[in-house]
C-alpha cells in the first residue's frame, strides 16, 4: 500500500499536489504556497498533517520511495539468480532516476528533508529495508561472503552514481553513446567478483 493511498483526504491531496509540481516544475517549484495552491487549499491547511514544510517534502519524497519499491517488488520476486536480480534492480533504479529526475533528487538530497518525519519516523529510515534487500542479494551471489554490507554499499554507490549521471544526461557527455543496461551489468559483476 502506498503512503498516499493510506489517507486519501487532505494529506493525500497535498502529497499528490507536491508530486505533480515536482514533476512539472522541479525542486524550485516545490514551495509550500505552490503546493497548497495546486491542492486548492489555504496556506495553513497543511499544518494539521505536516507541521513543517520539511515534513511535507518528506511525505512527497516518501511517495517516490513507495513508487520505487513497487517497481522493485516484482524484480525481487522474479528470477532466482541474485546477480540477475541485482542487475535488474540497478536498471530499474537508473530508469526511475531518468524518468523522474526531480523526484529522484528530492528522495536522495539531505538538505531539504533532513529531519522531515513521515508517520513520526525519519524519512531516511524508509531506505533501510531497500538496502537490506541488496545486502541479502549480494550475500547470496557471493560464496562465503564476509563483507556483504560493505560490498553492497560499494555496488549501490556505483549504481547510484550511474543514476545521477544518467538523470543529468552526463553519461553521453563523458563516454559518448553508452548502453546503460550494459554499464549497470558491468558494475554489478565487478562488485560481485571475488
Amino acid at each position: 500500500m502506498s503512503f498516499v493511498a493510506a489517507d486519501d483526504g487532505l494529506r493525500g491531496r497535498l502529497v499528490r499536489a507536491g508530486t505533480d509540481l515536482l514533476g512539472r516544475d522541479g525542486l524550485d517549484g516545490l514551495g509550500l504556497r505552490a503546493i497548497t495552491r495546486e491542492a486548492g487549499v489555504s496556506h495553513g491547511a497543511p499544518r494539521r498533517y505536516f507541521p513543517t514544510h520539511r515534513d511535507l517534502l518528506a511525505a512527497v519524497a516518501r511517495s517516490g520511495f513507495d513508487d520505487l519499491l513497487s517497481r522493485f517488488q516484482p524484480i525481487v520476486a522474479g528470477s532466482e539468480d541474485p546477480t540477475d536480480k541485482l542487475t535488474a534492480l540497478g536498471i530499474e533504479f537508473v530508469e526511475f532516476a531518468v524518468d523522474r529526475p526531480a523526484m529522484f533528487e528530492l528522495m536522495f538530497r539531505h538538505d531539504p528533508i533532513d529531519g522531515g518525519l513521515v508517520d513520526g519516523a525519519p524519512l531516511r529510515e524508509v531506505t533501510l529495508p531497500l538496502f537490506a534487500a541488496i545486502v541479502e542479494l549480494v550475500d547470496a551471489a557471493v560464496a562465503d561472503c564476509d563483507d556483504a554490507a560493505v560490498r553492497s554499499l560499494a555496488l549501490w554507490t556505483n549504481v547510484h552514481g550511474i543514476a545521477v549521471l544518467a538523470a543529468n544526461r552526463s553519461v553521453e557527455l563523458v563516454a559518448g553513446p553508452v548502453d546503460l543496461r550494459d554499464l549497470i551489468a558491468r558494475a554489478v559483476h565487478a562488485h560481485l567478483a571475488v
